[in-house]
């Protein structure tokens, strides 16, 4: 998107793009990467081709000018969208405050879990899932707690670029060697309300849950305080990363394509049962080397999402209860440990109970921040406007994006509750 929509802004100071400028846009492309990509984009392309290829792109495009206010909200004012909350009403504080502790245990439980079944994949040794799940959790904590954002700042930058070449390195060659199509393969419709439940969940992680709007803007005021970058950088910083990601979905949606479309297998929508599949149909057209290659991208995938995710939910709730208890921020950095160790014993104790269960876990997660994501897109818009004047063509745009995110949503939940359908 054109810098140009909007028509006030801070001058940029510093027009110097450097490695060091990238940050919380590769931060929120690592959180995104996720559950969305892997599962969801990949069952997208096995059991319906390029169909939803186009779902992908507006889910994407009709959630850009919500994640793209908190940057602009953070340059303009220095302070997150956490800090605008708490400024533009108390309810709207407590409203964001309350959804973000819950969507924080759904999520970073099922992405754990989900990780933790992929380790179970590449370790030599046999360990049941909590096992894993505790080696996935503790090792998000240990590095958080010994290098907080400044390891996570660099650490991620890494795991994106090692994760965009092997997912396009495996593209390519699945694309080289696709699977053979069965002569009975009869292509299945998404175009039904039957199918809507998968596009709903494949729209709400995509690229995360709306709420990383916020946690995104957590990291550049941040990332403004710790290395000083202009407004430029942070949204060349955002630009990429949201592009990344976008781009990445895609990706990953060939890989079902090139792999499973049509290779009359039954795909088990069943989240760990469908990545040791998707590896089995993987070492089977491409051959044996390719098992750990395709693990090491699940793992990249996972293992980097629940990193951001445990920081950004930690540092998002720490600043949400520095407001709520002394009225100012100034307490924030206090608490990110104590909300670090609250998410990664919470979402440990979430996967106990779900044990067995992880499709469910993740279909819940996603279908819930789809359905929560026109409340977080409206306090994003209706703050960014207090701030910055828009331009006609990103109001429009703003207010184009909010009508699809909350037809969706008004769309599923007649069928959920029985009206339609």
């Amino acid at each position: 998107m054109d810098s140009n929509s909007y028509t006030t802004r801070p001058s940029c100071h510093n027009q110097k793009l450097t490695w060091k400028a990238f940050g919380p846009g590769i931060l929120m492309a690592s959180a995104a990467i996720g559950g969305s990509h892997l599962i969801s984009s990949t069952q997208a392309g096995a059991l319906y081709g390029w169909q939803l290829a186009i779902m992908i792109i507006l889910a994407n495009l009709f959630k850009y000018p919500f994640y793209r206010f908190a940057t602009e909200y953070a340059y303009s004012t220095g302070e997150s969208l956490v800090a605008g909350y708490a400024k533009k009403s108390p309810i709207y504080m407590w409203v964001f405050f309350i959804l973000c502790i819950i969507s924080g245990i759904i999520s970073i439980g099922a992405v754990s879990l989900l990780s933790a079944v992929i380790l179970g994949h590449i370790l030599p040794i046999e360990l049941n899932t909590m096992a894993l799940s505790a080696i996935v959790l503790i090792s998000a904590w240990l590095l958080l707690f010994a290098g907080h954002y400044k390891l996570l700042d660099g650490l991620t930058k890494w795991i994106i670029i090692a994760l965009t070449i092997a997912t396009i390195a495996a593209v390519f060659i699945a694309a080289g060697k696709p699977s053979a199509i069965n002569p009975d393969f009869i292509p299945a419709s998404p175009w039904n309300l039957a199918a809507l439940g998968f596009i709903i969940a494949l729209m709400g992680w995509m690229p995360a849950p709306m709420e990383f709007a916020a946690i995104t803007s957590v990291w550049t005021a941040k990332k403004i305080q710790t290395d000083h970058t202009s407004h430029f950088q942070g949204m060349v910083d955002f630009n990429v990363g949201y592009l990344t990601s976008a781009i990445l979905a895609l990706f990953f949606l060939a890989l079902g394509v090139f792999v499973q479309y049509g290779t009359g297998q039954e795909i088990n929508l069943q989240g760990s049962a469908y990545v040791g599949q998707l590896i089995a149909m993987y070492t089977a057209t491409i051959g044996d080397w390719s098992r750990l290659l395709v693990a090491f991208i699940a793992f990249l995938c996972m293992f980097g999402t629940v990193i951001t995710c445990v920081d950004g939910y930690a540092r998002t709730n720490a600043e949400n209860l520095s407001l709520i208890m002394h009225k100012n921020s100034s307490h924030a950095q206090s608490f990110v440990a104590k909300w670090t160790l609250f998410f990664v014993i919470t979402a440990y104790i979430l996967i106990s109970f779900f044990l067995g269960q992880l499709a469910i876990l993740l279909k819940f997660a996603m279908i819930s921040a789809f359905v929560t994501a026109p409340i977080f897109a409206y306090l994003n818009y209706s703050l960014i406007k207090a701030k910055v004047r828009l331009s006609a063509p990103m109001h429009a745009f703003a207010i184009i994006s909010l009508l699809f995110l909350l037809g969706f949503t008004v769309l599923f939940l007649l069928q959920f509750f029985g009206f339609i359908g």
